[in-house]
């Protein structure tokens, strides 16, 4: 089979990371970039290569033969542009989060399905090596029970994305999304939430820290603690902290992908970190290798005709526990979650 041949929509910041991951991914290419900012993308197009330049999706739409789309652009635009794609029958991949509210997710998803195209959504802390790996170590400690998921850092996000200090919601809508995804890819489905977040920068508008209890459908626990305001004394940015424990063990991955399985008196420990690249930049290692899995996840389920982990109905589950923490957090009140979506 030829390679799938992609156009990407979005060439702002985490746009390289998509770019050269691409040049990666093995059955799949992006032969197009589309972007309203003419002198980004112009910048892209020199820095990977890439001739085919446009300002206007619609017309690379109708000019190249795309078999995907891939858009790195703020939430906001997600669904016009999924949507837009979806008219043309092309296949979507969407960067994280979904969308900025539930009613907006769940309109992407319908639409796809309507148009009978594969979405997949770019939810890539689940495709992280070590994640991956602590799922495999989780098959051997039994009925899982309890698990925590922590990611806590005094890292200056603000620095390339200037926006997170003044948008109306900040750390569960931008990173709380990725560590719900983590307990629900550990856990399985969720009953109910609770929240509680708290601003500490005085600098920033929204909440910089958050802490959320969960109840699994499973009758499970999990605990997701989450901060941006945490001067600790070794910065693990942005490695996130995941313990679990079950009925014959328990698997925790730590610092620096320190992976411990402990069962009965048997302690076994051995590091599983991301892979490296040319283009890794440190810290951010284990994310953009994880964009580089995801990203090869998504062109090989659209090559075997099936449908990607982290489609657009199984991330409707994760938005609505990001939107049901909000409400949660607003009203002081568990928010029980709807009945399942299907999937």
């Amino acid at each position: 089979m030829s390679d799938l041949r992609g156009g990407l929509v979005g060439c702002g910041y985490f746009a390289a990371n998509h770019l050269h991951a691409w040049r990666q991914v093995r059955g799949g290419e992006i032969v197009a970039l589309c972007d309203l900012d003419e002198a980004r993308l112009a910048q892209r197009s020199a820095e990977f290569g890439i001739a085919a330049v446009y300002a206007d999706l619609e017309q690379m739409l109708g000019e190249k033969k795309l078999d995907f789309v891939d858009i790195v652009t703020k939430p906001e635009s997600h669904r016009a542009l999924v949507e837009q794609v979806a008219a043309h029958r092309i296949p979507v991949i969407c960067q994280k989060p979904m969308a900025p509210t539930l009613a907006d997710a769940e309109a992407m998803v319908a639409g796809c399905a309507k148009a009978d195209v594969t979405f997949m959504v770019h939810e890539n802390f689940r495709w992280q090596r070590p994640m991956r790996a602590l799922k495999a170590a989780a098959d051997e400690i039994g009925e899982l029970f309890f698990a925590q998921v922590s990611f806590r850092s005094a890292f200056d996000v603000y620095v390339n994305q200037p926006y997170l200090a003044t948008d109306e919601r900040f750390i569960i809508y931008d990173l709380g999304v990725h560590c719900l995804d983590l307990a629900r890819f550990f856990m399985g489905n969720v009953d109910s939430i609770y929240c509680r977040t708290q601003r500490v920068n005085p600098q920033i508008k929204a909440e910089d820290v958050a802490t959320m209890m969960m109840q699994h459908q499973s009758g499970a626990a999990s605990v997701v603690d989450i901060s941006y305001a945490s001067i600790l004394a070794e910065e693990l940015f942005p490695q996130t902290l995941v313990r679990l424990e079950g009925s014959d063990g328990s698997a925790e991955l730590g610092a620096d992908f320190m992976l411990t399985v402990t069962q009965g008196g048997d302690v076994r420990r051995h590091q599983v970190p991301p892979a490296e690249h040319a283009w890794s930049e440190p810290p951010g290692t284990v994310v953009q290798d994880s964009v580089l899995m995801a990203q090869q996840h998504w062109v090989d389920t659209l090559r075997a005709g099936a449908s990607p982990e982290t489609c657009g109905s199984d991330n409707l589950r994760t938005m609505e526990l990001v939107f049901g923490a909000y409400e949660s957090a607003a009203t002081g009140h568990p928010y029980r979650v709807r009945a399942p979506h299907d999937d």
